[in-house]
């Protein structure tokens, strides 16, 4: 389930700016189309909207990642490091997640 795309501040595109100018490697966690918490390893080389569909990064390998499902980019917080946290902080109960019951 995509979800529609959100505007980012900019602090989160100097970042990318930083990365691509750099020419940085490493890690960069997002969530994928599913809402799934992926993984991809590489060097950003460019940042470039798409019409209809958002500002995405490209890797070195051919990946495109929607900037506001970016978790974390080489280590540092990305636009969607407060939705990952706050999903991580969550009751598992308010999330329809497991019951007392099933746990005993």
């Amino acid at each position: 389930m995509e979800t529609s795309y959100l505007p980012v501040d900019w602090v989160y595109r100097e970042v990318i700016d930083e990365a691509i100018t750099k020419q940085a490697k490493g890690k960069i966690f997002f969530f994928n189309q599913d809402s799934k918490i992926d993984s991809e390893e590489g060097m950003v080389v460019k940042m470039a909207e798409i019409s209809g569909q958002g500002i995405f990064i490209f890797l070195e390998t051919g990946k495109a990642i929607r900037i506001d499902r970016i978790i974390t980019l080489f280590g540092k917080p990305g636009a969607a490091y407060d939705e990952y946290n706050a999903f991580a902080n969550s009751c598992m109960d308010c999330n329809g997640g497991y019951e007392k019951e099933e746990l005993n």
